[in-house]
């Protein structure tokens, strides 16, 4: 097995994806370093296997501190194999309300934070000629979603970073690197996501609420990472469809976007600058032209 006997490193995997990654490769064998900003859920995913994980709680964009932490992971087992970077927040509001600062926040945590973590790890990597570093990106990273400007600017981002990244390290080092692009996942990012003023939205949506579970998610990108792909698709329905739409009928995806900015932009003028909107269900019928989309 791909992953057995291995040390893998997952952040943010308190919750979530990340947690379900952690759990994961326990199954199959491997050596966890977990990591995220609260200690109690990674001790207790930690109780499941305690002579294979390693609890190491970070705040992620905290870069002073990265150098040591990163050699407390890297001294655990001598090595680090696998680096998955899951950590993240996402974003719910429209640009035109929306602070500066929160535009800040996501570039920080969504795109500088994983590209420190593996600055600093990929040295080591390139020294033995081995690894495979792994990225959670998104199907926002791939399209321009509404209610997503700066988290899919982060993302794509993120795309880039990490598709130059394999360019130089693949052949040249042995360094695989792949990027996962899940669409809706049953977590609590919705929650958790940036609001026009920087607090958290508070609750979450249709499309996370009907998403992938984080089981099937996280099953799906260790698969894909075992089998050596280098872009890792998670998503289903529409948000799968968006996918091949960027790749094959651009405009047609702008003009099917552009209807659901419309559609928010009508309910700000009722509701009022900085009101919290909901974005589209993308699996009831008629969103984004859907039957035509599902004929396409």
């Amino acid at each position: 097995m791909y992953f057995e006997n291995k040390t893998a490193w997952v952040t943010g995997a308190s919750s979530g994806i990340g947690e379900a990654l952690a759990l994961a490769l326990l199954e199959r064998g491997a050596r966890v370093i977990a990591s995220g900003r609260r200690p109690e859920p990674l001790a207790a995913l930690a109780a499941r296997a305690p002579e294979r994980v390693l609890v190491l709680p970070f705040e992620a964009t905290d870069y002073d501190a990265l150098p040591a932490i990163v050699e407390r992971a890297a001294g655990w087992q001598g090595q680090i194999d696998v680096l998955i970077n899951n950590a993240g927040i996402a974003q719910r509001s429209l640009a035109i309300d929306t602070d500066l600062a929160v535009y800040r926040r996501l570039i920080e945590v969504d795109y500088l934070a994983p590209v420190a973590l593996t600055q600093l790890v990929l040295p080591r990597m390139a020294e033995r000629r081995s690894g495979h570093i792994a990225v959670i990106g998104s199907v926002a990273g791939k399209v321009g979603a509404p209610l997503r400007t700066g988290y899919s600017g982060a993302k794509h981002a993120v795309q880039g970073y990490f598709d130059a990244l394999r360019a130089e390290v693949e052949q040249a080092y042995g360094i695989r690197v792949s990027v996962a692009l899940p669409g809706s996942v049953r977590t609590a990012v919705s929650i958790n996501a940036l609001g026009p003023d920087g607090s958290a939205r508070g609750r979450s949506d249709a499309n996370i609420d009907q998403g992938m579970e984080p089981a099937v998610a996280a099953g799906l990108l260790l698969d894909g990472m075992a089998s050596g792909q280098r872009e890792i698709e998670i998503a289903a329905g529409l948000e799968a469809a968006a996918l091949q739409l960027r790749r094959h009928d651009p405009n047609r995806l702008f003009d099917m976007a552009a209807q659901e900015g419309a559609r928010l932009a009508a309910q700000r003028e009722q509701q009022g600058a900085g009101a919290s909107f909901d974005p589209a269900d993308v699996r009831a019928a008629g969103t984004y032209g859907q039957e035509g989309l599902k004929a396409a």
